[in-house]
C-alpha cells in the first residue's frame, strides 16, 4: 500500500501497511518522509559512530545494545496496541538498555539515548520537533551531531528537562552520561 496522501491523523497500524521502501515517520500521528538518502558523509560519520558504540558494549558486556537506521522506535507505546501509537521515529543511532523495551518490530519506549545527524532535510525536526518529542518521552541523553561544522551537541534530561551539556568540536574527546568512563576520539568520527 502507498503512502496515503489525505491530510488525518495516522498510527503505528497505519504505518505498518505502508511500502517498506519508504523511510517514514510519525509524530503525533503526521507523517514525515525521510527521502531523500542520506549523503555519504552522513553514512560515514553514522558507520564510525555505531561501530565505536558497538565495540565499547561488546567489550563492558552491557546489557544495553546499540540499533542504527532503518529502526522503529515506538514512542509512548508502552502498554498500548498498534492502532494507539501515534509516535514511529527512526533515530539515525538508538542505545537500549532495557532489553524488555525491544521485540521483533524495535524498540517500544524511549531508548536511553539517541543521536541525530543532521541533514539540510532534517535540521529543523531534528533540532525542534524531535528534540521536544525525545524530552518529553523521556530520552536520557541526546546528540545532534552536525556534519558541516564537525560538532555534536549534548543534551541531558534532567527532572524531566533537557539541559545543553555542551558542544564538542573534531579535536575534542566526548562522553556519555550512560557510560561516564567511555570516551570518545572526535577525530576518528569526523575523519
Amino acid at each position: 500500500m502507498g503512502i496515503p496522501e489525505e491530510k488525518r491523523k495516522y498510527s503505528y497500524a497505519d504505518y505498518l501497511k505502508w511500502n517498506e521502501g519508504e523511510r517514514l515517520e510519525l509524530i503525533d500521528g503526521e507523517i514525515f518522509n525521510m527521502s531523500p538518502a542520506p549523503s555519504k558523509r552522513h553514512q560515514q560519520i553514522l558507520r564510525e559512530l555505531s561501530a565505536i558504540f558497538t565495540f565499547y558494549l561488546r567489550d563492558k558486556d552491557k546489557e544495553c545494545e546499540v540499533f542504527f537506521a532503518p529502526f522503529d522506535v515506538r514512542l509512548f507505546a508502552e502498554n498500548k496496541a498498534d492502532h494507539e501509537i501515534d509516535h514511529v521515529v527512526q533515530p539515525d543511532l538508538s542505545i537500549v538498555c532495557d532489553p524488555h523495551k525491544l521485540d521483533d518490530k524495535g524498540c517500544k519506549g524511549a531508548p536511553d539515548m539517541i543521536i541525530e545527524i543532521l541533514s539540510p532535510a532534517s535540521v529543523k525536526l531534528d533540532r525542534w520537533r524531535k528534540y521536544q518529542l525525545y524530552e518529553k518521552a523521556g530520552v536520557k541523553e541526546y546528540w545532534l551531531v552536525d556534519p558541516i561544522n564537525e560538532s555534536v551537541e549534548v543534551f541531558l534530561l534532567t527532572d524531566g528537562k533537557y539541559q545543553f551539556s555542551g558542544v564538542y568540536t573534531k579535536d575534542d574527546k566526548i562522553s556519555t552520561c550512560l557510560f561516564p568512563s567511555f570516551k570518545i576520539e572526535l577525530s576518528e568520527v569526523f575523519q
